[in-house]
């Protein structure tokens, strides 16, 4: 697949591996340190071709809210994931509140990438996750500055 330059803060990549590729991740800067998520999501189907796909999400579109990043439809200018999952990205500051509304039988997987803040009233740091199942929504309260990702799953 190639190079494909620095990711900078704000960026989501999709790549399908589909029927192989050879990939690796590096930090491209002899100076700055990197902080890095890779997440793996397993596609609904084999032998896709491989594919890759870039997006930048501005701040302004993240703060105090969730906003959609990828998800199986490509909806609202997200990343198109070969699965039935919406993973949406916030950051929130202290007071900032947000909510995701989960359809019945629905699951969601909350990711704290940076800070702290509190999920359905539970306290997490950064690197903490959370499973939320059998709930109506995810609810979210900033206590300090906080990045996450929030995974709403079959």
């Amino acid at each position: 697949m190639g190079n494909h330059g620095l990711i900078r803060p704000g960026e989501v990549q999709r790549m399908s591996a589909g029927t192989g590729v050879r990939h690796s991740e590096a930090n491209a800067s002899p100076a700055l340190p990197v902080h890095l998520l890779q997440i793996w999501i397993e596609p609904e189907q084999r032998s896709l071709p491989p594919s890759y796909e870039q997006k930048s999400f501005p701040a302004e579109e993240k703060q105090g809210r969730l906003r959609l990043v990828a998800s199986g439809d490509a909806r609202e200018g997200s990343v198109k994931l070969h699965q039935d999952v919406s993973l949406y990205a916030g950051l929130f500051g202290k007071g900032d509140r947000a909510e995701l509304v989960l359809a019945p039988g629905r699951h969601a997987w909350v990711h704290v990438a940076r800070g702290k803040l509190k999920v359905n009233g539970n306290p997490l740091e950064e690197g903490d996750a959370l499973a939320v199942s059998g709930e109506p929504k995810v609810e979210l309260e900033g206590t300090d500055a906080a990045e996450v990702l929030v995974f709403d799953l079959a």
